[in-house]
């Protein structure tokens, strides 16, 4: 049997005021091929699929387009909320599309929603747990015979009212920060250690589909038997902040395979075997698909005559999402606009000279009554900016204290 992970498609996004609809509207055609092309028995879709509460017009537009499409493709869909989205707004409809093979658990009841998938070869079926987006208070009421504070306590009381059935692929969903996981900056996460979570509690699960995390990651979670259990992030479809740039986006493919005989070749793509007190041997196999965005997300860094000079941009594509990084000295005038004329999508501009590289605390000046303007002044530009001002600002400085005191 096989599914398709995903996660976190923040759909109507705005990255540095740049609305990312169109790239998530390119970026959701090729999901479309990869699904028609490996025919999975479900496609899990792991939280956030909205980028805020209260969606927009055209964010909503694009997720009516997105389930329709998929309606259409002759498989099981599986959605958890996440903690950007409203897990009530994403519930509406939710027992109409069930018709339509679309299943949705965003408001988390006390218990855990199922979806069996039936195996087509009559060996394992697949059993689906979808555990959406969960706060400590929202878990407490269920549970008052149990002390919940943290996130941890919460997802271990959960987890601990599931009976696992061994003699089926038995799959989780849920949308945490997993401890032992790296973040990046376009993370929300707790200050301290909160909302972590240990992987400990699904040693049980055969796969464990998470979302929150945008970076493709896994570990191998040491589980029940002498097994290894994939504990897999599948990261974001698109790039959406400057700590991703060097992730590689792609759609995480996983395949089941059950064999009596335990002859499954292995590979570095197998994470898992197991099968002592099951009726068949389980092998794992994830595999990633490569996505092609619309917009590349990139760096590029230099001066400002360096980055305006054809030279260094005629062999890239200038209309990639671009952060600029300008290591001139001295501010350049309206350096925004004038590098627009060549690089129109620069998400971001930054200076890294050394009144960047040298932040200095500016401390209260001694003996101020004692300095003149122009001493206290120089103190001031020295550290602000690191280094003493030049002959000619000195000169300016003298003119127009002579002018205002005058």
């Amino acid at each position: 049997m096989k599914i398709i992970h995903l996660s976190d498609l923040h759909i109507g996004k705005r990255v540095n005021e740049f609305s990312m609809i169109e790239d998530q509207r390119y970026i959701l055609k090729q999901i479309y091929q990869i699904i028609d092309e490996e025919k999975p028995d479900a496609v899990l879709l792991a939280g956030d699929i909205y980028d805020r509460a209260v969606p927009s017009e055209e964010a909503v537009q694009l997720c009516d387009n997105m389930l329709t499409a998929l309606s259409q493709m002759n498989t099981r869909i599986c959605i958890i909320s996440g903690n950007h989205d409203s897990a009530e707004r994403l519930s509406f409809g939710s027992r109409l599309l069930k018709k339509s093979q679309i299943n949705i658990a965003s408001v988390f009841n006390g218990s855990i929603e199922t979806v069996l998938i039936p195996d087509k070869d009559k060996r394992m079926d697949m059993v689906i747990y979808m555990l959406p987006f969960i706060k400590p208070s929202a878990v407490r009421k269920y549970f008052e015979n149990k002390e919940i504070v943290t996130y941890d306590d919460a997802i271990k009381a959960v987890i601990s009212t599931i009976t696992l059935d061994k003699d089926k692929i038995n799959v989780l969903m849920l949308h945490q920060f997993i401890t032992g996981f790296k973040a990046c900056e376009s993370e929300e996460l707790s200050v301290g250690t909160l909302d972590q979570v240990s992987a400990e509690h699904f040693k049980e699960f055969d796969y464990v589909a998470l979302g929150h995390i945008h970076g493709p990651q896994n570990i191998k979670l040491p589980g029940d038997d002498g097994n290894i259990v994939p504990v897999r992030y599948c990261g974001t479809l698109l790039k959406y902040s400057f700590s991703e740039i060097n992730h590689n986006k792609s759609v995480t493919v996983v395949e089941f395979l059950c064999d009596s005989e335990d002859d499954v070749v292995k590979d570095s793509s197998t994470f898992i075997t197991t099968g002592e007190n099951r009726k068949y041997n389980l092998t794992v196999r994830i595999k990633e698909r490569k996505l092609s965005p619309l917009h590349e997300m990139r760096e590029i860094k230099g001066s400002y005559e360096e980055l305006v000079s054809r030279k260094f941009y005629k062999d890239t594509n200038v209309e990639d999402y671009i952060r600029v990084i300008l290591t001139d000295e001295e501010d350049i005038p309206d350096a925004l606009a004038r590098l627009r004329s060549i690089y129109p999508n620069i998400m971001r501009l930054d200076y890294d000279n050394t009144r960047t590289r040298h932040k200095q605390e500016i401390s209260e000046a001694a003996d101020v009554e004692k300095k003149t303007p122009q001493q206290l002044f120089a103190e001031l530009y020295r550290q602000q900016n690191n280094k003493e001002m030049s002959e000619e600002q000195n000169k300016l400085l003298n003119e127009l204290v002579e002018t205002i005191w005058r």
